[in-house]
């Protein structure tokens, strides 16, 4: 497996409503990690993906995606960077009226042209029905294609973004609590088939969780964030129970 970074930030600050919500954060991910990013509500987690997916600048440090530093390129390179990270939405981001088909193709626009684009979406080629059909296969729902995405149950629509993600021919995945909105047994195969799917494309996966048993049991890697800062970095095995107590204490 390669050790080349896919994300590095040093001294990562993020104010937002004039307060930090991530202080001074130095992290690195090679490609090929599986992490799991794991704390209570509000600590960072969902702030740190949207810098890692170049969408929020830190207000105050660096970010470097694959290598290269989105603040110092042009848009369109900085676009066409970004296209290489996919992003699984906690809410799906899916457009509900359209057919699976639409939506799963939605996920190669990054990468083309206007014009290109807009014929993806109205009229695919036969490779593109081909492959969207192989990926919703693969994720379970190939009989979906043609189904308007809003007659879907929430787990059908889960697994249409993740197809969508790698319809994107990403190099890293991010998926922002992806298993927020469904029970646990389809929870636990949801995150069963994001860390199969990600050791087989070789991507860098980083997903918040915040069932931390699951997390403990897919992730080789934990970061666990408080008040915006790492409190945790390390193996699940690491994590003791008193410091898990204590990154999702109360206070006050």
């Amino acid at each position: 497996m390669s050790s080349s970074p896919a994300f590095e930030l040093a001294g990562v600050q993020v104010n937002l409503g004039g307060r930090p919500v991530l202080d001074s954060l130095d992290l690195r991910f090679v490609a090929g990690d599986m992490v799991a990013l794991i704390g209570p509500s509000g600590a960072g987690k969902t702030t740190l993906l949207r810098v890692l997916n170049g969408v929020i600048a830190p207000s105050r440090g660096h970010l470097k995606m694959f290598g290269q530093n989105p603040a110092d390129l042009a848009e369109a390179r900085r676009r066409h960077l970004r296209a290489d990270v996919g992003f699984v939405h906690q809410d799906h981001s899916l457009v509900p009226n359209l057919r699976v088909l639409q939506n799963v193709v939605a996920g190669g626009l990054g990468h083309r042209g206007f014009w290109s684009s807009l014929r993806l979406m109205i009229r695919p080629v036969r490779a593109d029905l081909m492959r969207a059909h192989q990926l919703l296969e693969r994720v379970g729902i190939g009989d979906r294609m043609y189904h308007r995405t809003d007659s879907l149950s929430g787990g059908q629509q889960q697994r249409v973004a993740l197809a969508r993600a790698l319809f994107q021919s990403p190099h890293a995945l991010l998926a922002d609590e992806p298993v927020s909105a469904v029970d646990p047994a389809r929870a636990r195969d949801m995150i069963a088939l994001l860390t199969t799917l990600a050791k087989e494309e070789g991507w860098t996966l980083i997903a918040s969780l915040h069932d931390v048993a699951l997390a403990r049991e897919f992730f080789p890697r934990l970061v666990a964030l408080r008040e915006g800062k790492v409190a945790f970095d390390g193996p699940p095995q690491d994590l003791t129970e008193s410091a898990a107590e204590a990154i999702y204490r109360l206070d006050g």
